[in-house]
């Protein structure tokens, strides 16, 4: 697998890239990269998923990886469907919900492949352990 790494700090976007963030269902942007994304890139209040203005949302407040995992598909799926954009994935659900790389890394083997979805290094650690 080809390591496409995401900063670990974003902090500007070009006009082709998409800050992916972790969220709660109820779209309450009120901490961690959520903050972020509503205060820089247009993340919607009280929209907690998919794309919005520069950034797109995936629950992670809401359960375990099992319930987080349809979400992550849906990215997927979404990235796949518009490859002239980068999509750059911050460490979502090892922040404010409280999971570890190792937990949420394996849910996004199926970007592993999608030359336009950049993963943080800690998940790609996850991804190319033997």
């Amino acid at each position: 697998m080809e390591a496409r790494v995401s900063s670990n700090r974003i902090t500007e976007l070009k006009p082709n890239e998409i800050f992916v963030f972790g969220s709660n269902l109820e779209g309450a942007h009120g901490g961690g990269a959520a903050l972020l994304a509503w205060r820089k890139w247009g993340a919607i209040w009280g929209q907690g998923t998919g794309l919005q203005g520069q950034t797109y949302g995936i629950p992670t407040m809401h359960g375990g990886p099992e319930n987080i995992k349809p979400y992550v598909d849906e990215f997927i799926r979404f990235a796949q469907a518009h490859p002239d954009t980068i999509f750059l994935v911050t460490e979502i659900g090892c922040g404010i919900a409280g999971f570890k790389p190792a937990e949420i890394a394996p849910l996004f083997r199926g970007a592993a492949d999608v030359p336009n979805i950049y993963l943080p290094q800690r998940f790609w650690d996850v991804l190319n352990a033997k």
